[in-house]
């Protein structure tokens, strides 16, 4: 198994964040497809992204309800969670990456939907729950010509028991095998 410990971005965010596995995709055309065309990572809030092409682009996947009249619009698609669904910010980010030319580089930072993530606290060996950890974090990073998804753990307390961390990485392996997603890590 190896270890990130070269990730800063996920330890700016959060100083209670935890690096766990590095996944160095081997299929970089299939796996895209799979990310922005199919509803594989659907079950993902978008926290942030940034894609650079032509221009840098940068998303920053919170909600920002004062956009929405509440009694004129739909907002059924806003849930108590504060980052977008990446079903609904897919189409956009396809926008931005698609065309005859790669981009430059892209990352985006992810959170396990809080729902899927207590799921697998529940059914984890664990005697954690959702009141100690905040969110299991996914970080996907294209540069060099490289893919790189790396796992993280963030916390609302330290916490000597690391139980958490082996969970979500042991989930987010079967996740990738189970949609034929081929990687070293």
């Amino acid at each position: 198994m190896k270890y990130c410990t070269s990730y800063p971005d996920l330890l700016l965010r959060n100083k209670r964040s935890t690096p766990l596995t590095s996944f160095q995709i081997n299929d970089i055309k299939n796996f895209m497809s799979t990310f922005l065309v199919s509803e594989t990572f659907d079950n993902f809030l978008l926290e942030e992204a940034t894609i650079t092409s032509y221009n840098t682009f940068h998303i920053d996947g919170r909600f920002v309800p004062d956009f929405f009249n509440k009694e004129e619009e739909d907002i059924s698609f806003l849930e108590e969670y504060s980052f977008s669904k990446w079903k609904n910010m897919r189409p956009i980010c396809f926008s931005l990456i698609k065309g005859k030319k790669t981009p430059v580089n892209f990352k985006f930072i992810f959170q396990l939907h809080p729902l899927s993530m207590k799921k697998l606290l529940e059914n984890g060996d664990t005697n954690l729950t959702e009141k100690d950890v905040k969110a299991f974090v996914l970080n996907l990073k294209y540069e060099n010509g490289q893919l790189t998804l790396i796992t993280g753990t963030s916390t609302f307390t330290f916490l000597m028991d690391k139980s958490a961390d082996s969970i979500w990485d042991d989930a987010f392996r079967k996740f990738l095998n189970s949609h034929g997603i081929s990687y070293e890590a």
